[in-house]
């Protein structure tokens, strides 16, 4: 039986798991997987690991990724790629300058809501089975991490050219989806608060009890963690507060809420 890693060019039109099937096919294995999943329309690398191989998936999937994308500004559609339906128009008044003044806010750890049409699972459904009900559902936004985002130049009045390295998980429509919502010309300068305070670890509450207190300015227990200053977040990925860490407790220094 085979066993190994093989570097597949992606076409388009493809999905990851259509790449898989295909391989399967060909080599004659049915333990095959990838290294993170790229949509249909992107084209590019993407590692398969055969057989044996199939062990050290997690290890890959968790590198850094990088990716070439195109954001196109004035249009929103409910897949937030250009294969969607276009469900917003709107007239796009900015240019490479102000795309370039509003990178450092999608830089960084980032909460990222997932979009409708992806193969995350809520209550069983995949999400993209859903939406292609006409059902929109709660989705919890993700922790990410934006290492890199670079503009590589304008292709058209609407059209930039992007280079972005991110973490495992990181939707790249998402992204430029959320970049093109900042695009009013004083926002897309305008700087999150907690990006002040970046220099301090994120912590995030756990639980409803937590967020309570904290939203009351009450100090919380939280047991394992290491004693300094954290931002504090709640579970929708709100900043909170800088807080302090003492004892397995975490004490407000200042709310923002």
């Amino acid at each position: 039986m085979p066993d190994g890693i093989i570097i597949i060019d992606k076409p388009t039109g493809w999905t990851s798991m259509d790449v898989c099937a295909k391989l399967r096919g060909i080599l004659r294995e049915k333990r095959i997987g990838h290294a993170g999943t790229l949509d249909p329309m992107a084209t590019g690398v993407l590692p398969v690991f055969v057989g044996r191989a199939t062990k050290a998936v997690q290890f890959a999937e968790n590198g850094q990724k990088e990716y070439h994308a195109v954001l196109k500004l004035g249009m929103v559609t409910d897949t937030q790629d250009t294969t969607g339906t276009v469900q917003e128009t709107h007239p796009v008044a900015v240019g490479a300058d102000e795309v370039r003044a509003a990178l450092p806010h999608f830089t960084g750890e980032l909460s990222q809501l997932p979009p409708m049409y992806s193969a995350l699972k809520v209550n069983g459904q995949k999400l993209y089975d859903l939406a292609r009900q006409g059902k929109t559902v709660e989705r919890k936004p993700r922790t990410i991490t934006v290492y890199e985002l670079e503009l590589l130049g304008q292709s058209a009045p609407d059209e930039f050219a992007l280079r972005v390295v991110c973490s495992k998980g990181t939707y790249i429509r998402t992204l430029c989806h959320d970049l093109g919502q900042a695009q009013e010309a004083g926002e897309a300068l305008l700087l999150p608060l907690d990006e002040y305070f970046r220099a301090y670890p994120r912590f995030t509450v756990q639980n409803e009890t937590q967020e309570k207190r904290a939203y009351n300015g009450n100090a919380f227990t939280a047991r394992g963690v290491a004693d300094g200053e954290y931002r504090v977040y709640d579970r929708a990925g709100s900043f909170l507060s800088l807080s302090r860490a003492e004892g397995g407790e975490l004490h407000a220094i200042k709310n923002f809420f």
